[in-house]
């Protein structure tokens, strides 16, 4: 499914620099993109009826192979369609740099027609955990990120030097994507559109990355509906400095509910207060919550010890409702931690040796086999894919791939499809095997060793079965020893 989605990408890329996309290069134009820009995210134009299908048939590809990424469909006459039809095209790439997806947005003045199409997620695709833009993004020198919300927006930020700007692909912002944005940069700057829509996405986007961690930004723009239009009509300069005075969350919040209220009525000005003092009273960090608190009582002009009596009165009332709901939700998180039996690092760990079958067979799967058995996966899911996967060892990764992508599992499809999206940073296929195989072993001394200790304690144990477990047990201990 890569090297389809690749073979597409150069495809499309071709066709628009030939005279039949003459309204593909007209709308380029139109939108102020350059060579180099085009080059870069391998815009592209999709052609007519099943000319990608032909095309990608012509290349040796088979027909399932084909229909399984989606971008061609075969109607109930047996005819090849292809998807992605007389419109400009964006390849969608992983982080590594991969094609994964594509957006395609139409170029006729048809209302009729969608204004943009994207590929249906699959295997290799799952819009949640994606981000347009983030390869290139990932490389800029800039501790930020910004985020837009379209693919026109942040190649034009791109091309006019705003390296970090990504997109999220049209979805409310997701915690996979948040996660990801988390691991490339130290504060992420909204600059979405200045509609309602746009303004409730920023209000559920900077909640996602707050709870990860985050410095989480808003952009206040004026003058343009969006990041494109703006840095075209003032230029990069006065973007980067709207970058820079980006307001936060709580900012954010205070500037969203002021329009809800006429501050010169005092009523309007009462309930304004108490709202305020809500949105204050979630802020954990009682010198973050000081500095708003002086904030908004001198510029609303509303008197710090009115602004601190609220707050206080609110973080009682939910301190007291709170007590016991909080012990309550402790007892059932500790009943979930009993029953849970595999930890987050055990399921890293089985998922990349899934990932490692599936992408790189030959090279592990001698290692891989015989150092690790069914009975050592503590996820059903994966136990059940290493399965499949022993059962079509000798058919070859085609055949593996196959029989995992025809099961009708919906759960283990949606497994397959993190694992396979999942980006596991591995540089060396052998060294990342052995590092497994390691702490596998690792693992198995240290449950062996629970288990003697355990035999140990039992009183009807005669001397020589105590003597050779107490030998076992100095042997495992010497050897964790020397793996340390």
């Amino acid at each position: 499914m890569y090297k389809i989605n690749a073979e597409t990408a150069i495809f499309f890329h071709e066709r628009l620099y030939k005279p039949l996309a003459k309204i593909a290069q007209d709308y380029v134009k139109q939108r102020k993109l350059d060579n180099t820009t085009l080059k870069a995210f391998k815009i592209g134009y999709s052609g007519n009826y099943n000319e990608l299908y032909n095309h990608l048939i012509s290349k040796g590809f088979k027909e399932n192979e084909i229909l399984a990424t989606g971008l061609v469909n075969k109607n109930d006459n047996g005819e090849y369609i292809d998807r992605f039809r007389k419109r400009l095209m964006f390849p969608i790439m992983d982080v590594n740099s991969k094609v994964v997806a594509f957006g395609g947005r139409r170029l006729e003045n048809n209302d009729k027609i969608a204004k943009y199409i994207n590929s249906n997620e699959n295997l290799v695709y799952s819009k949640k955990k994606h981000l347009f833009a983030l390869n290139l993004a990932k490389h800029s020198d800039s501790k930020k990120i910004i985020l837009v919300e379209g693919y026109m927006d942040a190649i034009s930020l791109h091309q006019r030097g705003i390296t970090n700007a990504v997109a999220s692909l049209g979805t409310a912002l997701t915690e996979e994507q948040g996660r990801l944005i988390r691991k490339y940069s130290e504060q992420v700057v909204f600059s979405y559109d200045s509609d309602g829509a746009g303004q409730e996405a920023i209000k559920r986007g900077l909640e996602v990355l707050e709870s990860q961690g985050c410095d989480a930004r808003v952009l206040q723009m004026e003058g343009a509906k969006d990041p494109d239009e703006y840095i075209i009509k003032y230029g990069s300069g006065r973007f980067n400095l709207l970058v820079e005075n980006a307001i936060s969350l709580v900012e954010f919040k205070i500037k969203v509910l002021k329009q809800k209220y006429n501050l010169d009525n005092a009523n309007d000005k009462i309930k304004f207060l108490k709202e305020i003092t809500r949105i204050l009273a979630k802020i954990d960090n009682n010198i973050e919550r000081e500095i708003y608190i002086d904030k908004i009582s001198k510029q609303y002009n509303i008197s710090k010890e009115a602004i601190y009596g609220e707050v206080n009165k609110t973080l009682y009332k939910e301190s007291n409702s709170n007590s016991s709901a909080n012990i309550l939700s402790r007892q059932a998180v500790n009943k979930e931690e009993v029953k849970s039996d595999i930890s987050d690092s055990q399921l890293k760990r089985e998922n990349v040796i899934i990932y490692l079958l599936i992408n790189h067979l030959e090279e592990s799967f001698e290692e891989i086999i015989k150092n690790i058995s069914t009975n050592d996966f503590k996820n059903e899911l994966n136990r059940r894919i290493f399965e499949i996967i022993l059962e079509n060892i000798n058919a070859g990764q085609d055949k593996i791939v196959s029989s995992i992508s025809n099961i009708e599992d919906e759960n283990l499809q949606a497994h397959v499809s993190t694992i396979m999206v999942s980006d596991y940073e591995i540089t060396s296929v052998k060294k990342c095997i052995e590092d497994i195989i390691v702490t596998y072993n690792k693992d198995k001394l240290i449950s062996r060793k629970m288990e003697i200790i355990k035999e140990l304690e039992n009183p009807n144990l005669s001397k020589e079965q105590a003597y050779g477990l107490e030998q076992e047990l100095n042997n495992i201990i010497i050897e964790l020893a020397k793996n340390k």
